[in-house]
């Protein structure tokens, strides 16, 4: 306390010196006391409920904090699911798209498979189903069978089939006949 009274004077009143302080206790009336003492515990009571008061909302403030964060969490999860459902999804599309891609190469290999054998199989019979041939094979349906009509009919449609079968003769003549004039038309 002399130290400050010494710097005010210093500073203020220039040449004074304080060379010692003495303090003593004064005498206050047992209601100022009083007073003073009810005020100072109102005072502590004020800052008691302040400092509750601060708590209460640190607290709130922090329960707030954790319930966002947990909301934030769950919706991370949320997302990340949701994403992993997509990608199961997709994952699956593709897997149809390959298994759709494999099914179709596969039918159409087995359709260019069955034309190709259709497309021989008309040439073999082209080359195979001469009149001759069906001739011979009309003939020998006759004779498997094993009822035998008797009539004025019979003859005529022996003489109809083979009349059948000399109508493809005629007819390959006729196509052999083109083919060797386009050859000679092509050789010249």
């Amino acid at each position: 306390m002399k130290d400050a009274l010494q710097a005010d004077c210093t500073r203020y009143a220039p040449g004074i010196e304080v060379i010692s302080v003495r303090v003593t206790k004064p005498s206050i009336p047992e209601s100022i006391r009083r007073n003073f003492e009810e005020m100072e515990g109102e005072r502590t009571k004020v800052l008691i409920a302040i400092e509750r008061q601060r708590v209460v909302e640190k607290e709130a403030e922090t329960q707030k904090k954790v319930a966002i964060s947990e909301a934030e969490k769950n919706a991370q999860v949320s997302m990340i699911q949701m994403e992993q459902k997509l990608m199961e999804k997709d994952s699956a599309r593709r897997q149809e798209e390959i298994a759709n891609e494999m099914y179709k190469a596969r039918e159409k290999s087995l359709a260019d498979a069955e034309y190709y054998r259709a497309m021989k199989e008309a040439e073999a019979n082209k080359l195979r189903l001469t009149p001759q041939y069906l001739e011979l094979k009309f003939i020998e349906a006759i004779t498997n069978n094993s009822k035998i009509f008797f009539g004025n009919k019979v003859p005529n449609m022996v003489f109809d089939q083979r009349l059948l079968g000399n109508f493809f003769q005629d007819l390959n003549r006729n196509d052999n006949s083109k083919a060797a004039s386009s050859k000679i038309t092509d050789a010249m």
